[in-house]
């Protein structure tokens, strides 16, 4: 098994080199989901990030550690949403060209946005044929940016759990949700290196619990996702994520896709945010397990993404009626 190998000096010097470049999000406690929880509660609302979500952190953070011979290379990339966005809009900002293998079950919206920001996109059958053909253009010269498995990302995810114990320094319970685990390792890495203390909780679908397949067979084990959180639908986790959940994680909690969605609306009509279903799910998670914290527990909701379209979240508000 890959030992972890992101330290928190990697993620020190991630958010060095990524200043500027990002934008340092809000962190503040609400007083309607401390209501809802029945603990003091803060929202990190990386859903304001550049691009939609926290994946520019990583992205970023992994092409400025490029020579220029492997820029001059192109990229290449596997996902099927806020990564292939994330990698778009970061090459746009620093002239790469950008090519993004995506699985023909992509939102719509999420491709739109890839080729809006300047990537070519080409579709693929599902996630395994992506990864295959990334290999195949990496062999070619491309420089493979993997969208959770490599250090670099990682560590730049990592930025965010620095500034979320930075703004609300007495936090002692964090959820976070997981696709392949890089954002996951990451964040979780930067909390328990700086407060050993604190408890961090993983958060999957029960539609793309790949994590949580990966700890029972003590391996990565491909699955096919079925969530309607689709920027969580990572088909395998990696033996470096897999060390990270196990180093850093109290549990995986499994949510249902139907309150996930009346999160996503509840968020929206509280907040005035609007966050996805990878987002949402933390806030589904933390319900379920905070009546059991101590009273003086300070509970903190990491709100990943918003790359939604109304017309998506109006259909499975349709559905689940």
């Amino acid at each position: 098994m890959t030992a972890f190998d992101v330290t928190l000096s990697d993620i020190e010097a991630a958010r060095i080199r990524i200043a500027g470049r990002v934008r340092r999000t809000p962190a503040y406690e609400s007083a309607d989901v401390s209501a809802r929880l029945g603990r003091r509660t803060a929202l990190k609302m990386e859903a304001l990030q550049l691009a939609g979500s926290f994946k520019v952190r990583g992205v970023f953070n992994k092409v400025l550690t490029l020579n220029d011979d492997e820029r001059r290379r192109g990229l290449v990339t596997v996902s099927g949403g806020n990564h292939a966005i994330a990698v778009a809009r970061v090459a746009g900002t620093l002239g790469l060209d950008a090519l993004v293998l995506m699985p023909k079950t992509a939102a719509r919206f999420n491709i739109d946005l890839t080729t809006k920001f300047g990537a070519r996109v080409e579709l693929c059958d599902d996630a395994a044929e992506a990864f295959a053909k990334a290999e195949d253009y990496q062999r070619q010269g491309r420089l493979f940016v993997h969208p959770y498995d490599d250090p670099a990302i990682i560590a730049g995810h990592g930025t965010l759990g620095l500034e979320f114990l930075e703004d609300i320094p007495d936090l002692t319970h964090v959820f976070v949700s997981i696709g392949g685990g890089g954002f996951m390792s990451g964040v979780a890495a930067a909390l328990k290196a700086m407060r050993p203390s604190l408890t961090v909780y993983g958060v999957e679908p029960t539609g793309a619990q790949t994590m949580t397949e990966a700890l029972k067979a003590d391996q990565p084990v491909t699955i096919r996702p079925t969530s309607i959180a689709r920027t969580l639908a990572a088909p395998f986790a990696t033996h470096r994520t897999v060390a990270a959940a196990k180093l850093f994680l109290k549990e995986i909690l499994l949510v249902d896709d139907e309150p996930v969605i009346k999160d996503v609306s509840w968020l929206l009509q509280t907040e005035k945010l609007l966050c996805e279903p990878a987002a949402a799910c933390v806030l589904t998670a933390a319900e379920a397990v905070a009546p059991s914290l101590p009273d003086d527990s300070v509970i903190g909701l990491v709100l990943c993404g918003s790359n939604l379209s109304l017309e998506d979240l109006d259909a499975w508000r349709s559905q689940s009626v």
